[in-house]
């Protein structure tokens, strides 16, 4: 039986003025709107998508799940969907859904490479770290310009402590961005715990001049006056 032009323009209509408040960030409104368009039509999958959205905004993952899970069902090659989901999964801490939603999303668009790298994340919150360094490294080889690769690769490498692996890495990526703030700050941590305090220091002003306000920089400010202490006591007991 097919729905009567009227109702299907009806919902149209609607669909299009929560997209807009949807756009707005007016994620309440927008809701509301959506609603009364699945009270019209239940079988499409972009309404229950923008709901997705809307609740994820605001919040409320499992809602957010909930309608992302329905645009699924309702439309299963559509990329955003699937990605959205496991996003949503993984801030619900479900990283084995989100695991099977970023692969979903991966045999859509075999080349994108956040979706690649989500699922990175999230084979990484469900502790299988090889898994998680393999991902990233095969991501750097195909995507070599894509440093959220690296960077990710190397923050697990620091939790690991492969603290001159994690080095390499970050050089790689001032290669790529010699302004890139956080290469600097993490292989000057790293030299830091590898016990060599000079070269540390060096690549600890270095992020300073780069990033004077970020949410590092107060750490390294003190850390590179205590290193700066135990060079001039260093230097004093040599003198004796």
């Amino acid at each position: 039986m097919s729905v009567p032009l009227s109702v299907n323009k009806k919902q149209q209509d609607l669909k299009a003025k929560a997209d807009i408040l949807r756009s707005e960030k007016s994620f309440k409104q927008a809701i509301t709107i959506y609603l009364n368009s699945v009270l019209i039509d239940r079988s499409n999958p972009e309404t229950y998508f923008g709901l997705g959205i809307c609740y994820k905004n605001l919040g409320k993952i499992k809602k957010a799940i909930e309608y992302f899970e329905k645009s699924a069902l309702l439309d299963k090659n559509n990329f955003e969907t699937f990605f959205e989901l496991g996003m949503c999964h993984l801030k619900n801490e479900s990283p084995c859904c989100a695991i099977k939603c970023f692969i979903q999303a991966i045999q859509i668009d075999p080349e994108n490479p956040e979706a690649i790298y989500q699922l990175g994340q999230a084979h990484e919150q469900a502790q299988e770290q090889d898994m998680a360094l393999m991902i990233y490294q095969k991501l750097i080889e195909n995507t070599p310009n894509y440093i959220d690769a690296y960077v990710g690769k190397s923050s697990l490498l620091i939790k690991m402590e492969l603290y001159r692996q994690a080095v390499a890495l970050n050089k790689e990526i001032i290669k790529i961005n010699p302004n890139f703030g956080d290469a600097y700050f993490n292989i000057g941590f790293c030299l830091d715990k590898l016990g060599k305090q000079r070269e540390a220091k060096r690549f600890y002003h270095k992020y300073l001049e780069r990033c004077p306000q970020n949410e590092n920089a107060n750490y390294v400010m003190k850390r590179v006056g205590c290193l700066r202490k135990i060079s001039s006591s260093c230097a004093n007991l040599s003198i004796v």
